[in-house]
């Protein structure tokens, strides 16, 4: 492709909206522009990374045995209520009516088109087991879109779905798509951690997520929108919502004694109650008032320290929505205010969900349920009524103890989801009575198993973690053209004709090229060779009539000078060798 050519013009500027790297780069760089919040034109340059991007899923995913098919992105309303999930999805699924007034949506997701292809076409055992896959649209009405392609209305994925007769052969296909996922993004250049995850609304026994890590060094950006926990020792790895731990070592037992109420004026907050009444925090235990479903109240206990994890909230309510309660609903539904809601004296209908660490506490602190007054040396049972159950629903912190090995540390970091996978069982068969006949005659379930890549994430993840100053640094397999050849004049017979020798040499090398035949000057060219990312760089330069070109890799501050044949196979190596350099978090790598 010759530089007068190509549709991408790029911006010196950074858009006042693009808030993350990727999105800067990619705005700038000529790949993607705006049309409405959180939808985007895939330009030339985009659409070539999408598609590589695309042919290495295909080829992964086809090796280990997946069909590809096509789904349709608009859907009946009618089997998502099938599902249930028509009521309970929320505002992110975008809902419409067709000229004949029937209701629809554009597919966030298709659990409910591949179980109903399934129940038609999977009639016996014989024809499992089936895993089907497609690479489509999807749409979620997001309430923010941000971070470019990161977090989008419309999005490109690849989404697959397998159906079996027992959990056993569930089993061996998720651990074959865990395997052909790492390869996936292993061919992308992208190191990615299997981390223990939270299925939402997709739902299932168990799920996975693959994250791209965007701690790179100290001081460098982070912009990862998920927080995740792993162990400095084992390959424990979770993200927040889903991470378990074994809780720091804090006092629990306080100081004997009869329980009695004091006086806590103004004292709102953890932070007052230690400072001005010296209570130990981890001593406190601490109410906070949530709406479910946006009707019921529910009263959740965790010690002073530690924080309310909400998804492991929500599920423990087996909820579809969770939000906390303002002032007023707080004084409502118990009569106090908030800072000093407790769970004495509560009213009827309040549920009361306590964290697994309360149940240790003996002779702690507790709000009275009244305005101004708190209870101290409180007990379960004598003081407190003590809830049937005790569930996990904090926050793990940094420092608390691994899960898995018992002898590790938890550490922190943050990262970009690339890919999940699920174990759906028989959530979606169930509900919407897609059944086989078994080896024995009876009408079975299908058991079920759901995987997804973001295509268009992983290019904005790639982004995120290979950039410097000057812009994109796209690994070799995925990036948009190989080369970028740069004749210094165009007018200059010598070096035209020298770079036109090097762009046309590149082809049958299958290394893809752009020459920069542009009549501009050196300086714009370089920067937007820079800033485009692609990864080798040949110019034909003052040393063109000697039959001399530079030669460097994007990153690389040194170039040097090789005749045509010579570049020529430098190239060739830098191809098949070439990566960007990063440093990951060291001891993710090492765990791995």
């Amino acid at each position: 492709m010759r530089m007068t050519r190509l549709l991408a013009r790029t911006l010196r500027e950074t858009p006042k909206e693009a808030e993350v790297v990727s999105h800067q780069l990619l705005v700038r760089g000529g790949y993607i522009r705006q049309v409405a919040s959180g939808i985007y034109n895939l330009l030339p340059l985009m659409w070539r990374v999408v598609q590589k991007i695309n042919t290495i899923v295909r080829d992964e995913l086809d090796t280990a045995g997946c069909q590809e098919l096509l789904m349709p992105i608009l859907q009946p309303a009618d089997l998502w209520k099938e599902s249930g999930r028509w009521d309970v999805y929320g505002k992110e699924l975008v809902r419409l009516k067709d000229r004949h007034d029937r209701e629809c949506v554009l597919a966030p997701t298709h659990e409910e088109v591949i179980t109903d292809i399934a129940r038609k076409e999977l009639t016996s055992y014989r024809l499992l087991p089936q895993n089907l896959y497609q690479i489509q649209l999807k749409y979620r009405d997001e309430q923010r879109p941000r971070f470019g392609l990161l977090r989008g209305r419309e999005f490109m994925m690849k989404d697959a779905y397998s159906f079996h007769a027992s959990n056993a052969c569930l089993d061996d296909e998720y651990e074959r798509m865990a395997t052909a996922y790492t390869n996936i993004f292993n061919r992308c250049g992208l190191e990615t951690v299997m981390v223990r995850s939270d299925s939402g609304a997709i739902g299932g026994s168990e799920s996975h997520e693959f994250m791209v890590l965007t701690h790179i060094a100290e001081g460098e950006q982070e912009s990862g929108e998920n927080v995740v926990f792993y162990c400095d020792s084992c390959d424990y790895a979770a993200n927040a919502e889903r991470a378990e731990s074994q809780a720091k070592p804090a006092t629990l037992n306080g100081p004997e004694g009869t329980s009695e109420l004091i006086a806590t004026p103004n004292a709102t907050s953890i932070e007052a109650l230690h400072k001005d009444f010296g209570f130990e925090p981890s001593l406190i235990l601490k109410s906070l008032v949530y709406v479910v479903d946006e009707e019921k109240p529910v009263l959740a206990l965790i010690c002073g320290h530690m924080d309310v994890e909400e998804t492991k909230l929500k599920n423990a309510l087996a909820a579809n929505t969770i939000r906390m309660a303002t002032a007023d609903e707080i004084t409502a539904w118990t009569g106090s205010s908030k800072g000093f809601i407790g769970p004495i004296n509560l009213p009827a209908n309040i549920t009361v969900v306590a964290d697994a660490n309360t149940e240790a506490l003996t002779n702690f602190y507790v709000a009275e349920n009244e305005p101004g007054l708190h209870r101290i040396k409180a007990n379960w049972g004598t003081d407190v009524p003590k809830p049937s159950t005790f569930l996990d629903i904090r926050l793990v912190q940094v420092g608390d103890g691994c899960p898995s090995c018992e002898s590790g540390a938890l550490k922190e970091t943050r990262g970009i989801e690339v890919g999940n996978i699920f174990k759906l069982g028989t959530k979606y068969s169930e509900s919407l009575s897609a059944t086989y006949t078994a080896e024995d005659g009876t009408e079975q379930p299908f058991i079920m198993g759901c995987y997804g890549i973001g295509i268009t994430r992983t290019a904005a993840a790639a982004i995120e973690c290979f950039h410097d100053k000057d812009g994109m640094l796209w690994p070799m397999a995925i990036a948009p053209y190989h080369a970028m050849i740069i004749p210094v004049n165009p007018s200059d017979e010598a070096q035209m004709a020298l770079a036109t020798q090097v762009y046309e040499r590149l082809k049958p090398l299958n290394i893809e090229a752009v020459l920069d035949d542009r009549d501009e000057r050196a300086g714009v060219k370089f920067k937007d060779a820079d800033l485009m990312g692609f990864p080798i760089r040949i110019t034909a330069g003052k040393k063109a009539a000697e039959g001399l070109l530079e030669c460097k890799m994007r990153g690389d501050t040194t170039a040097q000078d090789l005749t045509l044949e010579q570049a020529l196979a430098w190239a060739q190596e830098q191809f098949k060798t070439w990566t960007p350099r990063v440093t990951p978090t060291p001891e993710l790598v090492a765990a791995k």
